[in-house]
């Protein structure tokens, strides 16, 4: 992929400037370990318990209980098989029933629409802004043919309506899995391929376009197969450009480079006034910041607008046991730290590039790590980036870091909220993914199930004592 739109000379496209940014990250400095200092404004120190006074006492007690069953690893690491339990011994009737008020009414926002919209607008409420993602992935040995991936395909463009024709944000955005409607073989194929092929970015565009395209290396099912795929994604983006931005997710190494060609495509395609069709870039990655740098590139190549997902990543454990099975070098940092530093360097590339381009380049900071946030916001300051202009904003998971989320709301930032939504059998599975792969997340939770409780025992003892 990277070789594929990288030209000759690469500095001719990158400024001097940015060079350096790149290369001043690639080792801490004091002055970067300064900037995560909260030194100003106060509220960066997300202590603030009352940033939970918008929560319902039962919102409150519900929190705690699941979180707290969360900070167990036995029972994330073994929460698919629990269930699957559970629901044989109680039956799926009594299992929903269990489940609807607790860990579903947590991280989903609702079933009917009147649920979802009844959410939302209590999420619009709190100056918070709603990500829609339809609870639909594969992985390798989980498709199921054409007829699937055409249902998926109509539940993403229904997504697209929803987050446009509601209302709940001015500047709404959804969640793709590009897997819900490629199969990931073919995907993982494609990545094998493109070591030593080329696929011209045009050629997949003509092919959104209804062209008919023999792209190199595949069999003609195959072929047949990414086309269809490409026209189902082409309609996608034909239904969101100029109402809601689409940010692609990221997954595993293995197709990676499959789903970002696919995705520069659709860059190319509909980003040419703005940035409809987003990127993630996981960044417990070592080749994170060359895939950002590459992709800024492109973006001037190709003229196009680049959106950004900067995420620090979730499929770690697979990753390195898939690495050492097949005796490839481990693609993950070798540390936490050189993660942050990762993340860190990746975020300041982009808001040096956002203060010089805001029309050109947008992201958003999706993390539940603290210093990231304070980081983000400080250097906002230092480069005159407004809260709430749109090219910079902050994402969180639906029901998860609402200390932070909440605090950036109250002061003025733009925060999405990731919110799933479906029935308890759709959206289950999909949130055990989430959990396994968010485990060290969820373990860590403590900060947050601490200002629970403090706001918890401040409304028992203002009952209390407004009884007395």
């Amino acid at each position: 992929m990277c070789s594929l739109l990288r030209p000759p000379v690469f500095s001719r496209f990158i400024s001097v400037r940015l060079k350096s940014v790149a290369a001043s990250q690639s080792l801490p400095t004091k002055r970067d370990r300064d900037l995560c200092d909260p030194s100003s404004p106060d509220f960066l120190t997300f202590e603030d318990p009352q940033a939970f006074k918008v929560k319902s006492f039962w919102e409150l007690i519900r929190a705690l209980g699941v979180f707290r069953l969360c900070s167990f690893p036995a029972l994330v690491n073994n929460c698919g098989k629990l269930m699957t339990v559970t629901r044989k011994v109680l039956g799926q009737r009594c299992f929903c029933m269990v489940m609807r008020p607790s860990v579903y009414a947590q991280f989903v926002a609702g079933e009917t629409e009147a649920e979802i919209t009844d959410s939302m607008q209590k999420m619009s409420s709190l100056g918070l802004h709603p990500m829609l993602a339809v609870p639909i992935e594969e992985d390798l040995g989980e498709s199921t043919g054409e007829r699937r991936y055409e249902d998926n395909l109509a539940a993403m463009l229904e997504c697209v309506h929803m987050s446009h024709s509601k209302g709940w944000s001015k500047n709404p955005m959804m969640q793709l899995k590009i897997t819900a409607l490629v199969s990931p073989e073919l995907c993982a194929k494609l990545t094998s391929l493109l070591k030593t092929e080329q696929y011209d970015l045009n050629a997949l565009v003509r092919v959104m376009e209804g062209e008919e395209v023999m792209f190199p290396g595949l069999t003609e099912s195959e072929n047949t197969h990414l086309l269809l795929g490409l026209r189902r994604l082409g309609r996608i983006g034909e239904a969101s450009v100029n109402k809601v931005r689409v940010l692609v997710d990221a997954e595993y190494t293995y197709m990676n480079p499959a789903l970002s060609l696919i995705t520069t495509a659709l860059m190319k395609k509909f980003n040419q006034q703005s940035s409809w069709i987003w990127n993630t870039y996981q960044c417990y990655l070592k080749e994170s910041r060359n895939l950002l740098l590459d992709a800024i590139q492109a973006s001037i190549d190709q003229s196009f607008c680049l959106g950004v997902k900067l995420v620090r990543g979730a499929y770690m454990d697979k990753e390195r046991k898939l690495a050492e099975k097949e005796g490839r070098t481990d693609p993950i940092h070798e540390s936490w730290e050189r993660t942050n530093d990762s993340y860190n360097g990746c975020l300041e590339i982009m808001l040096r590039l956002i203060s010089e381009k805001p029309d050109r380049y947008m992201i958003i900071v999706a993390t539940h790590n603290e210093e990231s946030v304070r980081r983000a916001v400080t250097r906002m300051e230092q480069l005159g980036l407004h809260r709430d202009a749109g090219a910079v904003c902050f994402g969180q998971l639906l029901g998860m870091c609402d200390h932070v989320s909440l605090t950036l709301a109250q002061h003025g930032f733009s925060v999405y909220k990731s919110v799933p939504y479906g029935s308890v059998e759709d959206t289950l599975p999909y949130l055990v993914r989430r959990a396994q792969e968010n485990r060290t997340v969820l373990q860590g939770i403590r900060k947050e199930r601490d200002l629970l409780r403090l706001e918890l025992r401040r409304r028992l003892r203002e009952k209390i004592t407004g009884a007395r």
